[in-house]
């Protein structure tokens, strides 16, 4: 019987192809050691010198000791691939409560300021970002399986600070979010020479619950909420 499927070109039951990948496919428990000596194989390019467009599976299989197939069973292109290079050298993403408001907020917050000192720190983060930008199909997946999540991260948790009371229910969620976000982008992104206090989230959240406006006569705070 297996000769006969052999002559229809055809594999006996059981028989195996001898060139099949045994490494399981996307989806399944994947091989631990393949894909961090992948991970490892890109990053000792791109510290080479390697410009992102200078990539190739096949450069990036050789050096890691793969071959390209079981690079393509993990990731379907190389801008999935940079992706995930990068959520591997970035800080990794925080734990929330996913119950707390300006707690979970503040905790958000604190992870954008380290991913701040990250980049400031890492020549290969800088320059991998700085290269990044000028290659639309990878800033556009890093901005949809990575930047958007935390946004969403972000909005939730405004949204469950007013829930709770902690802050106004009258705002624009969307717009309080972004009073958020934008002190700690603005250091982080657009003032690489701006300082990142330890304390710098904490300052960013008391400032807008308190507000900007004077204080009332009495010296208390001018918002109409203040940080527990």
């Amino acid at each position: 019987m297996q000769a006969q499927a052999a002559d229809r070109g055809e594999r006996a039951p059981g028989e195996r192809d001898p060139g099949e990948d045994q490494e399981p496919r996307r989806g399944r428990p994947r091989s631990a050691a393949a894909e961090r000596a992948i991970l490892d194989a890109v990053v000792e390019l791109l510290e080479a010198g390697e410009p992102l467009a200078g990539l190739s599976i096949e450069r990036i299989a050789r050096t890691a000791g793969v071959g390209k197939a079981t690079i393509y069973r993990r990731w379907t292109d190389k801008e999935e691939l940079f992706v995930d290079v990068l959520r591997d050298i970035e800080p990794p993403e925080p734990d929330v409560s996913g119950t707390a408001g300006l707690g979970d907020l503040r905790v958000l917050l604190e992870s954008m300021r380290r991913r701040g000192l990250a980049q400031r720190s890492s020549v290969l983060l800088h320059n991998v970002f700085a290269q990044m930008k000028s290659h639309p199909r990878l800033w556009a997946e890093y901005q949809c399986t990575v930047i958007a999540p935390r946004r969403a991260a972000m909005l939730a948790a405004v949204q469950r600070a007013v829930d709770a009371g902690e802050l106004r229910g009258d705002t624009d969620v969307e717009l309080m979010d972004d009073l958020f976000v934008g002190p700690m982008l603005v250091r982080t992104i657009h003032r690489p020479d701006a300082p990142l206090a330890e304390d710098l989230a904490d300052r960013i959240i008391q400032l807008l619950v308190e507000g900007v406006g004077p204080r009332p006569p009495g010296g208390g705070p001018g918002g109409a909420g203040h940080l527990a």
